[in-house]
């Protein structure tokens, strides 16, 4: 049997592990090797080889390997909190700048508990205990779940209608959980970590990417984490905070409550926005901005519905139209046109234009061609009226070197973002950026003609530009309005698996594609036609009231 890393031909006897077909290159690596990619899907460095493969070891600094190493801290920890605190309710929440932010539902956070569980997850990590994937019948998962009285994934893999009776778990000493995903074979990969008290829970913290080996700075997000956590609080009131419970309250029809009462959240929210904006005077201007698959069409959309409800007629300017003539276009590191940066835009004619709009005055708008990369005229005047509002949305709209000559006074900015709030079950959460994912392959799909394979191509292109413009600004919104609605994955679900599954292992992208298939098949589905036509979800899946 044959496997090949990098260009090299290596003779294996059938069921050999890759850690041990390849020693010498995991032993010699210069950052740890934490996992692998197996004929173009992720597997853990024990997985045993049973065919002629392909193999790409894997460290810290590819977003699988970081992906794996978080998992393997999350298992320690929870470890560590067995042994010290048995009786803690522990969960895993959201990401926060290179960190997981986690809460306990029973026990009072304080710093000796957290320096105690610290203490001992360090005692793990040093003793590098194997850590073994376990295969259990769905019988001999049910009397352990009883046993053990793990309601965490257990009981999700329990629940989860599957061809297969199979269920897995992740097995170290004495300590038996699910985590979604690969797992480090040892304790001792997770050497870089730390575990602090903050807010109302704690964090665990782990390295960047780009420094592997350090933690990284903790950068401080008040109004992302006050916005995650006040739609959590809702759904946890709602008692739908796991796949698990949505799951149930699918099975009991009540998938139609569920629509309505997150619709209704939206609704609610977009209406206080819009209020917000009226009753501060000097607003003359709303900036929108949030990263790719956020709903930002829709969402403009209904919020000019509320404006108008409050006497202000919503006008909008497209920055896309401003975009500098393209020999003026800067390039990037590979030589192609950057139409990402700030510079890509004619940011002084913009504010010209926005200017002259303010003071009363009609403005011949320009439309970019992006054929031959010029501004065209066409006779498209606009004005603002005293009731007027001008809206503007873009991927710089939060920085205010976009609209460097209007006062920050008359100026409301919007974040707006899909920030999952539901997890899988309480050890494991679910990305904000998969969820988007998962829109946007939908939505690229339905309207834009495009696999998912071609989608996940360019899905780090797209995720480059939003650290680079958008993340860094997203503070300095003067409120943030989350997209995600809670019942989302249930219906994106049947749109989406066809079109993963069309992906093989032939292609690199195999792997976040069955990453994400794995994911959806946990959801039970509910039917599109429950949702209104005005919903966010709507510019995804389509027959949306507002032309998006």
């Amino acid at each position: 049997m044959k496997i090949t890393y990098k260009d090299k031909t290596f003779n294996v006897e059938p069921n050999t592990k890759i850690k041990d077909a390849l020693k010498n290159e995991i032993e010699n690596s210069k950052n740890k090797i934490i996992t692998c990619i197996c004929n173009n899907k992720v597997k853990s460095l024990n997985h045993k080889i049973h065919e002629d493969c392909n193999i790409e070891l894997l460290d810290y600094t590819n977003k699988e390997g970081k992906r794996v190493y978080v998992r393997g801290a999350l298992y320690i920890m929870a470890k560590a909190f067995k042994e010290v605190y048995p009786e803690a309710k522990l969960t895993v929440n959201y990401q926060l700048s290179n960190s997981m932010y986690c809460v306990i539902d029973n026990v009072e956070i304080t710093d000796e508990m957290i320096n105690k569980v610290k203490t001992k997850m360090q005692e793990i990590v040093e003793k590098d205990l194997e850590i073994t994937k376990v295969v259990m019948s769905r019988e001999e998962a049910r009397k352990f779940y009883e046993k053990e009285k793990n309601k965490t994934g257990i009981l999700l893999q329990l629940n989860k209608k599957d061809e297969t009776d199979k269920i897995s778990l992740y097995y170290c000493e004495d300590y038996y959980n699910y985590f979604f995903g690969v797992m480090p074979i040892s304790t001792g990969v997770v050497k870089v970590f730390d575990l602090v008290k903050y807010k109302d829970g704690f964090l665990i913290k782990y390295p960047s990417r780009e420094a592997p080996n350090e933690l990284a700075q903790f950068k401080e997000t008040k109004k992302l984490l006050s916005t995650l956590d006040e739609y959590d609080e809702i759904y946890k009131i709602l008692n739908i905070d796991t796949v698990n419970k949505l799951n149930k309250r699918i099975e009991e029809e009540k998938g139609k409550e569920t629509i309505i009462l997150s619709e209704a959240l939206h609704e609610k929210k977009i209406s206080d926005i819009a209020d917000k904006i009226v009753n501060n005077k000097s607003t003359k201007i709303v900036l929108i901005a949030g990263p790719s698959s956020s709903g930002k069409t829709t969402f403009a959309n209904r919020l000019g519905i509320q404006l108008m409800l409050n006497g202000k007629r919503p006008v909008t300017i497209s920055v896309d139209n401003y975009f500098v003539e393209r020999e003026d276009n800067p390039k990037d590191e590979f030589g192609n046109y950057d139409f990402e940066c700030l510079e890509a835009l004619d940011v002084e004619l913009l504010n010209k234009h926005i200017q002259r709009l303010l003071a009363g005055e009609e403005v011949e708008m320009p439309t970019f061609n992006f054929t031959n990369g010029h501004k065209e005229y066409n006779g498209n005047t606009i004005r603002l009226d005293s009731n007027d509002i001008l809206v503007m949305e873009g991927i710089h709209c939060l920085n205010d070197k976009l609209t460097m000559s209007i006062p920050r006074e008359q100026k409301y900015k919007i974040y707006i973002s899909d920030l999952t709030v539901l997890n899988l079950d309480y050890y494991n959460n679910i990305s904000t950026t998969d969820t988007r994912l998962i829109r946007r392959i939908v939505r690229d799909n339905n309207f834009r003609g495009y696999s998912a394979l071609q989608t996940i191509k360019t899905w780090y292109s797209v995720n480059r530009g939003e650290s680079k413009y958008i993340f860094p600004y997203q503070e300095e919104a003067d409120t943030m309005f989350n997209s995600s609605l809670i019942y989302e994955l249930a219906v994106l679900k049947d749109y989406a698996i066809p079109l993963l599954k069309e992906i093989d292992n032939s292609n690199p992208e195999c792997a976040e594609a069955t990453r994400l298939y794995n994911l959806l098949k946990y959801f039970n589905s509910i039917p599109e036609e429950y949702i209104p036509k005005t919903s966010l979800i709507r510019e995804f899946i389509g027959g949306s009231a507002f032309n998006v």
